[in-house]
């Protein structure tokens, strides 16, 4: 099944995670952590088809080596709280093998962010089992928030802007400190880079499709943008996935049920009232056609003209008489029309 999916969240240590740890669990393999002395082992958890490490041209080449590039990071990064890295989840098309989507994945993370001198961690894996994940052969992206200068060096993530005043003079607070604003060094994180990876991904895909004369296609926007009523499900991630897969229910998880579930009830309720405006539709064709009048309106046009000359009231409730005793004989034989009547005779 074609399928949209392109996501991004941020490791934070905030959220006790680790870089090292996350990486090792995307790529399926044990990798030891020096901040924390301890290994983070996934090499059982399968799933994994392949990974792979691009470096921009300034970056390390030792940093080709998993365990080396994220440990080197978590050193760079001294706050409690800090920001490690962003995760990307894309899902890859079951319409094309994997060869092609290996190549399609390389070439989008090659031309999108190793060109922005972003340093990338994928892989690529199989369809999720669980129920709530994600349905297509997918890839995980690791990219460290902190960029890499031309030394080689890490460098900020932020610079400061001083604020000025109409002079050019640093503007004071109270305590006689310049005020500044923290401006990010990169534009890897704003919501308009998003949404140009996140369109262009639709389109290297689309092209795919057309190239390879198939009729699907995937649209980046969300449904609300293109119209659809349809509510979005919630992203559960892995450890959600692994407590529903063992029967363990969780808010995320019943969220996603009943999301489902209204979005099926949403989608019969539609096809009933689109069947309904086209048996409307059907009923209005057929009652603008010309329609030959039926037996009743023939004698009602009839005894209609006798009481227009009758010259007394008696004549006239004798006609109204003839002409209801008529017109209940003729339903009572089931005659309405004059191809009716003259079927009998």
């Amino acid at each position: 099944m074609a399928l949209f999916h392109l996501t991004v969240t941020q490791v934070q240590r905030s959220a006790g995670q680790s870089a090292v740890a996350s990486a090792a669990y995307r790529a399926g393999e044990r990798l030891y952590s020096e901040r924390y002395g301890e290994y983070s082992d996934y090499t059982r958890k399968g799933g994994v088809i392949c990974s792979d490490i691009l470096l921009p041209p300034q970056a390390p080449p030792e940093y080709q080596d998993r365990q080396t590039l994220w440990n080197a990071l978590e050193a760079a990064e001294r706050g409690k709280d800090a920001q490690l890295a962003y995760s990307f989840d894309i899902a890859l098309q079951n319409e094309f093998s994997l060869e092609e989507n290996i190549a399609l994945a390389r070439q989008f993370l090659l031309e999108q962010f190793v060109s922005r001198g972003m340093v990338v961690d994928f892989a690529v894996h199989r369809p999720d089992k669980e129920d709530g994940g994600i349905p297509n052969p997918h890839f995980h992206v690791l990219c460290p928030i902190r960029p890499i200068l031309e030394s080689g060096k890490w460098g900020y993530k932020q610079r400061r802007v001083y604020r000025l005043d109409e002079d050019g003079n640093r503007i004071l607070d109270e305590k006689g400190k310049p005020l500044f604003d923290a401006v990010p060094t990169t534009d890897w994180g704003r919501p308009e880079t998003l949404e140009h990876w996140r369109e262009t991904w639709a389109k290297m895909c689309n092209a795919k499709f057309e190239e390879k004369g198939l009729p699907c296609r995937i649209d980046h926007r969300s449904y609300l943008r293109q119209g659809l009523e349809q509510l979005p499900t919630v992203h559960e991630g892995p450890a959600v996935r692994q407590m529903e897969a063992k029967g363990i229910s969780t808010d995320k998880g019943d969220l996603n049920r009943w999301i489902k579930a209204t979005n099926a009830l949403l989608k019969d309720l539609k096809q009933k009232i689109k069947a309904l405006f086209g048996w409307l539709n059907e009923v209005r064709e057929e009652l603008s056609k010309p329609q030959a009048p039926t037996l009743a309106d023939l004698l009602s046009a009839y005894y209609g003209a006798r009481n227009a000359g009758a010259w007394s009231n008696k004549g006239k409730v004798g006609n109204l008489q003839k002409f209801a005793d008529t017109v209940n004989y003729l339903t009572g034989q089931k005659l309405y029309t004059v191809d009716d009547l003259e079927a009998r005779v």
